[in-house]
């Protein structure tokens, strides 16, 4: 019984479970540890992001006889040049438009409850079943502003700790540029023969998952963001730079993202012209079905391979788990762990393959 896999599967569980238990308990001789981590997380985890997004570079000027050292500056000075020009290009008009958004956000809100109060007006011409929906939506309505308030302030907060702790980014980010391909072998040379080989593998379908997560889902945020800005502008809708750079971050999520990015850019829509509600949600539709036909599967292509509805049920746990940034690291999370676990279950079925070889000769 002990050989049989769900046998190992459960004890492995059981001791997983007493590990965790026995840790919590003693979790405060552990204490500066954590600290420590929660300093270096978040940095380490921006600077593995940007040397993702740069690693192209870096192969491409390398592959045309460029040394590390020359790649390296380029890339470094590159980005820095490209910094400066979006806050020179960029700064003044989201500068102007926040300050436009606050100066109108007394009216905003007001402009807001009117369009509830109409809304919940209406009711009681319609049928029972109908009024009782509205209700609902309603009661959800102001349960997500209010939610959602809290977010941005929570998210207020987070970024300004992040500024804070992007000291370490760069560190980090060039230490990656310089001696990425030392980290795997520091792991795999620790072992031999097939596992050494199964450890190789897994850490470089690891790196090739992140790889293609990181540099196409950035790469089809910005596209979605530039044609909902393009779209938004030709309407003459207001903050539609702010309400691009919102899309940005919020494309980064999966399914889930889109959905979350269209909402302000209703309610502003509305308050602003209620026709031009029409054409937000046209942009928005044009620019969903230009992703979900075009961008992501050129893009992605089939390096993931996980149902939407994984995607959405994995975000919506995450979410209650972790907050945003559960969301954030939801499905590069389960991807990494996925490809752990089929190349688990793929060495198992060659190690048995070669036992059943071996008994039938």
């Amino acid at each position: 019984m002990a050989k049989k896999l769900w046998f190992q599967v459960g004890v492995g569980i059981l001791l997983t479970i007493l590990i965790i238990k026995y840790f919590l308990e003693i979790s405060f001789l552990f204490e500066p540890l954590v600290i420590i981590v929660k300093t270096i997380i978040l940095p380490l985890a921006l600077g593995g992001v940007l040397y993702y997004m740069m690693e192209p570079i870096q192969r491409f000027l390398e592959n045309r006889k460029f040394p590390r050292w020359a790649s390296m500056l380029t890339i470094v000075l590159s980005l820095m040049l490209v910094l400066w020009g979006v806050g020179a290009l960029v700064g003044p008009q989201v500068t102007k438009q926040v300050n436009k958004f606050i100066e109108n956000a007394p009216e905003l809100t007001k402009d807001f409850n009117e369009m509830k109060y109409i809304l919940l007006q209406q009711k009681g011409n319609l049928p029972e079943s109908l009024e009782n929906s509205i209700d609902d939506a309603a009661d959800s309505l102001q349960s997500i502003a209010l939610n959602f308030g809290k977010w941005i302030v929570t998210f207020v907060q987070s970024l300004f700790q992040a500024v804070f702790l992007l000291v370490l980014v760069p560190f980090f980010f060039i230490f990656m540029l310089k001696d990425h391909e030392k980290f795997a072998p520091i792991i795999y040379n620790r072992f031999s023969g097939q596992r050494r080989a199964w450890v190789k593998k897994t850490l470089s379908d690891i790196d090739n998952v992140l790889r293609s997560y990181i540099q196409g889902q950035f790469l089809i945020s910005a596209i979605l963001a530039t044609l909902i800005f393009i779209g938004y502008w030709a309407l003459g809708v207001n903050y539609a730079l702010l309400l691009a750079i919102f899309a940005l971050f919020m494309n980064l999520i999966p399914f889930i993202g889109p959905w979350i990015a269209v909402l302000p850019a209703i309610i502003i829509a509305y308050t602003q012209d209620p026709k031009l509600v029409i054409g937000v949600a046209i942009v928005t539709l044009v620019a969903q079905q230009t992703d979900s036909n075009l961008i992501t599967p050129n893009v992605m292509g089939k390096t993931l391979d996980i149902h939407p509805l994984t995607v959405i049920t994995i975000i919506l746990a995450a979410g209650n788990i972790a907050g945003f940034l559960g969301i954030i690291v939801a499905i590069p999370f389960y991807a990494v762990l996925k490809v752990i676990v089929l190349n688990i279950y793929e060495q198992r079925r060659k190690i048995k393959n070669a036992a059943t070889k071996d008994v039938e000769e």
